[in-house]
């Protein structure tokens, strides 16, 4: 196992774009302590979990990153394309817990 690396936290303010609220990530977090965020497309996975370590203070277990294809969609008479995204699944670890709403 390598030793956690440093990066600057101008970077990781940007790595992690917006939580993905949906129903099945709702599921997810509910029953496996994962929680789904939208990640920049150039983030790596150790730097989604050094991203979300210190945005939200919480320690992370393990992270799952995947593509999204956009979908294809008509304008008018024209076909057009949405964009690719990011999507990364982020476990947390035993007793940890990311409240959204909450202020400080």
């Amino acid at each position: 196992m390598t030793a956690p690396r440093k990066y600057a936290a101008e970077r990781l303010m940007n790595v992690v774009l917006a939580p993905v609220v949906s129903e099945k990530s709702t599921l997810v977090a509910d029953k496996n302590r994962q929680y789904v965020f939208r990640v920049a497309d150039s983030a790596t996975k150790p730097e989604v979990k050094a991203a979300i370590e210190l945005l939200f203070k919480t320690k992370v277990q393990s992270v799952t990153v995947l593509n999204v294809k956009g979908k294809e969609k008509r304008f008018g008479r024209f076909m057009g394309r949405r964009r690719n995204w990011k999507k990364a699944y982020v476990r947390l670890a035993a007793g940890q817990e990311i409240n959204f709403g909450a202020t400080e």
